[in-house]
């Protein structure tokens, strides 16, 4: 992906209100869960931890940050205070065969319905 696509997606997230906030439970399996499904869902996250989380992870906000991006998967775009981007590319699909996807079909495998023209010999 091109680095100017990338900052601005992060510039979009950033104006806006964090999508995940971590809270007094820390680094919960249901927080990070939300996170990953998130992730899936647009690619990029804007996450923020307050204050009672970084107290009981006992981490620094960066380090944080880190760490949720490394057990996910994801890449750490940004740190503003205690606000992080997350960025996940979603997985590229297969593109189905040139063959089997430019197959003429006959009418009736395509299940067309309607009247034939009919041609009157004079």
């Amino acid at each position: 992906m091109r680095r100017g696509h990338l900052s601005r997606l992060k510039e979009l997230v950033q104006q806006g209100p964090a999508d995940v906030i971590i809270g007094k439970n820390g680094l919960s399996e249901g927080v990070l869960g939300e996170i990953d499904r998130r992730l899936k869902e647009k690619s990029i996250v804007k996450v923020k931890a307050l204050k009672s989380a970084i107290k009981v992870t006992g981490l620094d906000r960066r380090e944080l940050a880190r760490r949720v991006a490394e057990r996910l998967g994801a890449r750490l775009l940004d740190v503003r205070g205690r606000t992080f981007v997350l960025y996940r590319p979603e997985p590229r699909r297969e593109r189905p065969e040139a063959n089997v996807r430019n197959k003429i079909r006959s009418s009736r495998e395509r299940g067309a319905v309607g009247r034939r023209t009919v041609w009157s010999q004079r």
